[in-house]
């Protein structure tokens, strides 16, 4: 996992190899309904609409999530774009942040698929925001994305 900062804007990039086909892969972290299940159960996290039908652009996904403190948040994000099997981008239309823009790249490797993400994101409340960053919101992501590798190696196995 890698954080760098471009000005205000955030960015944390990741890849994990997995050993499963390209379709395995896409099938399931393309499915909204699959969040649940590589999200740390303390984060609350719960679809209230949007996760019904398999993921398009232009798809809005509600839901409640409580990140830090006890804290639910409410949190809508939309599928912009979809390429089959290739990656997809959702972006936060409201939420925490001031700006979450999520790429989720696949491709295939010889013995499985590798997953990239990379996310762009800025803080609200200025100072503040950047101050709480490298205590808080920098931590608590490595922490969800970390849980995140691991369930996944726990679903599909370890990548020799």
């Amino acid at each position: 996992m890698n954080f760098s900062t471009k000005g205000m804007v955030y960015t944390l990039s990741s890849k994990q190899k997995l050993p499963i086909s390209l379709e395995e892969a896409w099938q399931f972290l393309s499915s909204p309904k699959n969040l649940k299940t590589i999200t740390p159960d303390y984060m609350g996290f719960h679809i209230l609409s949007g996760a019904e039908k398999p993921m398009f652009a232009g798809q809005i996904i509600q839901y409640i999530v409580t990140p830090v403190f006890g804290i639910k948040t409410h949190w809508v994000t939309e599928i912009t774009h979809v390429v089959d099997k290739t990656y997809f981008v959702d972006e936060q239309r409201f939420g925490p942040y001031a700006l979450w823009h999520h790429k989720h790249f696949l491709r295939e490797v010889e013995g499985g698929v590798e997953m990239e993400d990379v996310i762009d994101y800025k803080l609200p409340f200025g100072f503040l925001g950047r101050w709480l960053h490298p205590i808080l919101v920098k931590p608590k992501l490595t922490e969800i994305f970390n849980y995140r590798s691991q369930k996944l190696s726990e679903l599909f196995g370890q990548f020799l």
